[in-house]
């Protein structure tokens, strides 16, 4: 039996970027990203804001509110060393930015991209990127491929003895 479990109502510390430079900077339930016509967000001074989807650039989740969330570098030096697809995005504004997205096509059909940004070690842990904000989305790579499946015993098996050449 499946247990459904309650919704989550913790709400994580976010910097909501909008197409027009400005930035919102608050609490939000990311669970609830992509799932309506807007973005709701809590502020750092308690009031209740709701961001209109397609202003909506970014949605950096961050550490500290006191620290820059936008990396100073949106590309990977090197191949990254994360599982997932290894990707490039292209904003309608033209701004392009490269991340990792988990290898799940499934999740790549939603409403949003949740996005590793290439500085790992930076201030934003992860960023969601409405689909209405992309113009374009390149996979530059697979980075951690799954291992192949076992074979089976039989088929490896070695034989007992190697059979002899011209009957010696």
């Amino acid at each position: 039996m499946v247990k459904n479990r309650p919704a989550t109502s913790t709400h994580k510390k976010a910097v909501a970027v909008l197409f027009d430079g400005t930035a919102e900077q608050g609490y939000l339930n990311a669970q609830s990203l992509g799932q309506g016509e807007s973005v709701d967000i809590l502020t750092r001074d308690g009031e209740h804001k709701s961001l209109p989807g397609p202003n909506v650039k970014a949605v950096y989740f961050v550490k500290e509110f006191t620290d820059p969330f936008e990396a100073d570098r949106k590309t990977f030096l090197s191949r990254p060393k994360l599982d997932g697809l290894w990707v490039k995005l292209r904003f309608r504004d033209g701004d392009e930015m490269e991340g990792l997205v988990p290898n799940d096509l499934l999740g790549l059909l939603d409403s949003g991209v949740r996005l590793t940004p290439p500085d790992v070690h930076g201030n934003s842990l992860w960023v969601f990127i409405p689909r209405s904000a992309l113009s374009e989305m390149k996979v530059l790579g697979v980075v951690g491929v799954a291992r192949r499946a076992p074979r089976d015993k039989a088929a490896t098996r070695v034989p007992d003895a190697q059979p002899k050449l011209f009957g010696e």
